[in-house]
This record gives structure tokens, sequence and C-alpha cells, in this order.
């Protein structure tokens, strides 16, 4: 097996592996809110956040975190204590 399927394969299992946080849009929250939420919580900068918070507005989610289901429970209800509609799903679904 050549070294970048090796890769490409150890990558797709991690990402079976993995899980992630999916924030949905909503009708009530602004959008300058949802993108003031992705950078205190998640510490991104403003220019990702600002990215996230369009793909939600314009394709109705967005998965704004991928980890351990643990991890992504947490961000799931950080979210909520924000105000925000999110879930968590298994990342290579």
């Amino acid at each position: 097996m050549a070294p970048e399927e090796t890769a490409e394969s150890e990558a797709g299992q991690r990402l079976g592996d993995a899980w992630v946080t999916i924030v949905w849009n909503d009708p009530v929250n602004l959008m300058s809110y949802v993108t003031y939420v992705f950078q205190s919580y998640f510490g991104y900068s403003r220019a990702k956040a600002e990215k996230l918070m369009r793909q939600v507005h314009e394709e109705g989610r967005s998965a704004v975190s991928t980890g351990n289901r643990e991890q992504m429970e947490v961000d799931v209800q950080a979210m909520h204590s924000f105000g925000l509609w999110a879930t968590l799903q298994r990342g290579g679904e």
C-alpha cells in the first residue's frame, strides 16, 4: 500500500471514530451573536467563526467541532446554554 493510501485509510478510521457537534439554524439568534458564541466558546478567529455562522445561516447547519463523544456532548450542552440549537452525530455520517 502506498504511503498516501495508508494515510488516507488511517484518517478515515479516525474520522469514523470521531463525533461532531452540529449547530442548526434557528429564527431567534442574531448572526452576530452566533459568531460571538463560536469565538468565545471555541476560541475561533473572527474569520472562522463568521464562516461557520454563514454556513449555519445559509445551509441550515454547520459542524462546529470534532472530537470524542464525551467532548462533543460537552460542546452540545454548551451551545444549548448559549441558546443555540445543537446536536451531535458520528463524524462519518
